[in-house]
C-alpha cells in the first residue's frame, strides 16, 4: 500500500497520508515519502497550494510506537529535525480526525489549519514520557497561548474541533463530508494570489515571529525594500485592484 497518496487539481495538490488501518501513524516509510513528496511538489511552479489530510478515520496519531520500540527501528533517527522540510509553497491542514502528539506537531507545521467536526487535538508527550522534537513548544503556544499549551501538554486532554477554533488551534470548524471541498475551495483562492508575493510575506511572518516586534517591523522594510528594488508596476496593480475589487464584491 502506498503510505502517502497525491492528488493535483489544477494549481492545487492534496496529500494524504494512507494508513489508515493504523490510524496513519508515522512509519519511517510514510516519513521518509512525505518529505520527498512534499519537496518535489514544493518544486513545481505550477503548484501553488497544497492541502494536508488524512485517510478517515484520522488525521494522524503520531508516531508509530510499535514500529519505534523494534530493534534497529529508522524511525527514531528520523525525528531529529524537522517534521516537513522548509516549504515555499503554502501548506494548508485538512484536520479529518485525532490529530495527537506528533500528529498534532505535523498538524502544527501547516500554515494553517481547517477541522472537521470530527477533528480532535490532544498532546500525550508527557503522559507517554517523551519529549517533542518537531517544535510543539513552540508552535502550539502561538497558537492557543502559553497557558493553554501547558494545560493540553500537562493533562494529555483531548480537545474537540469547536474548542479549537475558539482558542486559535484552527480556522474553521466544517461538516466531516464537507471539509476537502471548503479546503480546496481556500487553497485556490491561495493559489490565485500572486505566488512571489506571498512567499515574501509568508517568510516574513516566519522571520518576524522570532524576534522582537521592531526587529520584526525591519524584517518587514527589508522586505519591501528587496521586493519591490526594481519599482512598482502601477499598469499592473491597477489591474489587480480593480480585480480584487470584483472579487469582493462577489464575495459579500
Amino acid at each position: 500500500m502506498t503510505e502517502v497518496l497525491l492528488d493535483i487539481t489544477g494549481h492545487v495538490a492534496t496529500v494524504t497520508l494512507n494508513r489508515p488501518e493504523r490510524r496513519n501513524a508515522i512509519s519511517s516509510t510514510l516519513l521518509t515519502s512525505l518529505r520527498e513528496l512534499l519537496a518535489e511538489i514544493d518544486a513545481r511552479p505550477e503548484v501553488r497550494a497544497i492541502v494536508l489530510t488524512g485517510a478517515d478515520p484520522a488525521f494522524c496519531a503520531g508516531l508509530d510506537l510499535t514500529e519505534l520500540g523494534q530493534p534497529g527501528s529508522r524511525l527514531g533517527s528520523r525525528t531529529h529535525r524537522n517534521v516537513l522540510p522548509d516549504l515555499g509553497t503554502p501548506l494548508i491542514g485538512a484536520v479529518n480526525g485525532a490529530a495527537v502528539t506528533g500528529g498534532l506537531e505535523l498538524a502544527l507545521a501547516c500554515d494553517f489549519l481547517i477541522a472537521s467536526q470530527r477533528a480532535t487535538f490532544a498532546d500525550t508527550h508527557a503522559r507517554m514520557g517523551i519529549q517533542p522534537g518537531w517544535g510543539l513548544t513552540v508552535a502550539l503556544p502561538e497558537a492557543v497561548g502559553y497557558r493553554r499549551a501547558r494545560e493540553m501538554s500537562a493533562t494529555g486532554n483531548f480537545i474537540d474541533a469547536q474548542t479549537a477554533l475558539e482558542w486559535g488551534l484552527v480556522n474553521h470548524v466544517v461538516p466531516h463530508s464537507e471539509l476537502l471541498g471548503f479546503t480546496c475551495r481556500l487553497a485556490n483562492d491561495v493559489a490565485s494570489s500572486d505566488p512571489d508575493a506571498l512567499g515574501v510575506m509568508f517568510a516574513t511572518y516566519d522571520a518576524g515571529s522570532q524576534v522582537s516586534k521592531g526587529e520584526a517591523r525591519q524584517i518587514e522594510r527589508t522586505a519591501h525594500a528587496g521586493f519591490h528594488a526594481s519599482g512598482i508596476d502601477h499598469e499592473k496593480v491597477s489591474q489587480r485592484r480593480a480585480a480584487v475589487i470584483e472579487r469582493g464584491r462577489a464575495q459579500k
